[in-house]
């Protein structure tokens, strides 16, 4: 049986693969919009798209259906502490240190010492439970 944090990692990378599977879709579209000479201008923006696509892939879904693509996969899904769906607010904060992905390993060494999951998700009350 695999540990509720192991699947936690491994929804994490799922989420990844779909947000990178979008990133290229998106450049190819680009690339048939700019000439070929101009490809450069589409990769180099991805440094600056990427991390806006991540987060609003994370809270889009977070906030409509309770779990991202890769969360669903694993059985997990983000509720309030009380049990009810999250918020906009609550999706948009717990979601902010997914903009990059160093800050969430801050986020989750911060969260160890404090005895919780995650500081943001202390911060905007809310966990990630097991469905299955």
């Amino acid at each position: 049986m695999v540990s509720f944090f192991s699947r936690r990692i491994i929804a994490y990378i799922l989420d990844f693969f779909v947000v990178s599977a979008v990133m290229w879709i998106l450049a190819f579209l680009l690339s048939l919009v700019f000439s070929p000479l101009d490809i450069n201008y589409v990769y180099g923006a991805f440094p600056y798209i990427a991390p806006i696509l991540g987060f609003v892939y994370f809270v889009f879904l977070e906030k409509t259906k309770g779990a991202t693509i890769g969360k669903a996969i694993m059985y997990l899904e983000v509720r309030s502490r009380n049990g009810a769906h999250i918020n906009w607010p609550q999706a948009i904060v717990r979601n902010l240190t997914k903009i990059y992905w160093i800050p969430i390993l801050f986020d989750w060494l911060i969260g160890r010492f404090m005895n919780t999951d995650r500081l943001f998700g202390k911060i905007t009350k809310t966990v990630v439970v097991n469905m299955a």
